[in-house]
């Protein structure tokens, strides 16, 4: 093992003591570290990450802060690098009320703009909610 090689392990295993990341994510980062592709990514691999677990702290992570739609939340996931099984996973072990999170989706579409019932609907159709929940999302905001 190389002294950079050994940093970039180092480096890899601080990030995901704080953070969630993608296999393909921490090598970005470390590569943005100034690491070489070939040092970000022995770095990265050298740790066996079970990335599984990295895809469901992820998706409870973008939970704590925003609603997403099951596929919506599939996407970003997808999106930050996880591969499709990957995010499936994750967004399979997080405990999660679809109804609440579209109802928390429509509560902040009316705290930045004006909708028809109708139209947010469509907007939480549009975002991966399934009609059911769509339509549970607007009646919690008395649409």
């Amino acid at each position: 093992e190389t002294v950079s090689q050994s940093n970039a392990k180092r480096s890899a295993q601080s990030y995901l003591k704080y953070s969630s990341f993608s296999r393909s994510g921490l090598i970005d980062q470390l590569k943005y570290e100034g690491f070489s592709e070939s040092d970000a990514t022995y770095g990265v691999d050298i740790l066996n990450t079970n990335w599984n677990d990295q895809a469901v702290k992820s998706a409870q992570g973008y939970l704590e802060y925003s609603a997403f739609s099951r596929s919506g939340l599939v996407d970003q996931l997808e999106y930050e690098g996880f591969s499709s099984a990957q995010a499936e996973f994750g967004v399979s072990g997080v405990s999660v009320d679809w109804n609440e999170q579209a109802a928390k989706s429509a509560q902040s579409y009316l705290n930045y703009s004006a909708f028809s019932r109708s139209g947010l609907i469509d907007q939480l159709l549009y975002e991966g909610f399934s009609q059911a929940q769509a339509e549970y999302g607007v009646n919690s905001v008395g649409l």
